[in-house]
């Protein structure tokens, strides 16, 4: 007759080696990941052009906070296929630009598609009130979701006034959908310029055709400004093209389909 706890004590062995193996292949990871990083050559697409691979790394995720803490780094942030949610208290820009546009949207096969019309909103200058981004990822049928936070935290329900604590130069947002919770306020804007006459920061927005719909100055270039509250984003691509300043930037990885940061 065997033991009653014969099972277990074979099942011990087992998954001490599946820990060891696990820990190995871990670390067989990250080191091809430095000795790539460290070779210089571009490999794939920027971060912001394909999908996030959602493999823990603490050293990799703690460089990027400093960098994007300290200004130096600028960042885009998409996800392949699949719009994001971007949240904000509020934002106040100015040099504030917008046009319609159908960018080319990749798809998770590698290939892509430009038939989908998103708004591309652009501000030479803006200041938000806390951000939150977030990914939702399935990773083997299981949920995850991957949380951006920075700034003061990002409420469900607006403040009625805000106060900025995020700033950032260049700042682009290519969504289906933009809206704010409370009063928006729009000065020297035009509603309806030629989206090849619509500049930002001296340039003209990505994706724009002329006398396609366009949102721009006029006050000269920079003269326009908005303010939203409590700003809510489906988004395809945000890119911070010039320096993002933001206090508390964390990054996390959490079960589940996450809804608010």
């Amino acid at each position: 007759m065997s033991h009653p706890f014969s099972g277990a004590r074979r099942i011990g062995p087992s998954l001490a080696r599946m820990r060891t193996d696990t820990g190995r292949a871990a670390a067989d990871w990250n080191a091809r990941m430095l000795a790539q990083a460290a070779d210089g050559t571009r490999r794939g697409t920027r971060w912001g052009r394909g999908a996030f691979a959602l493999v823990p790394s603490a050293l990799a995720v703690g460089v990027l906070g400093t960098a994007l803490a300290q200004g130096a780094l600028a960042a885009n942030f998409s996800v392949t296929g699949q719009p994001f949610t971007l949240t904000s208290n509020g934002v106040r820009g100015s040099g504030f630009g917008a046009i319609v546009n159908t960018p080319a949207v990749g798809r998770p096969d590698g290939t892509t598609s430009t038939s989908t019309a998103m708004a591309r909103v652009g501000f030479a200058s803006a200041g938000l009130a806390g951000l939150c981004g977030i990914v939702h990822q399935t990773i083997a049928g299981v949920p995850y979701s991957l949380l951006l936070t920075g700034g003061q935290k990002v409420t469900a329900a607006p403040p009625a006034t805000f106060t900025t604590d995020i700033d950032a130069s260049n700042l682009y947002i290519q969504a289906t959908e933009l809206q704010a919770y409370g009063p928006t306020t729009l000065q020297n804007a035009v509603l309806g310029q030629s989206a090849d006459q619509v500049t930002v920061a001296g340039k003209p927005l990505t994706g724009a055709l002329p006398g396609g719909f366009g949102l721009g100055s006029a006050g000269g270039e920079g003269g326009s400004s908005i303010a939203l509250h409590g700003l809510n984003a489906s988004a395809y691509d945000a890119e911070m093209a010039g320096a993002l300043v933001l206090p508390d930037l964390k990054l996390r990885v959490v079960a589940g389909t996450a809804t608010a940061c």
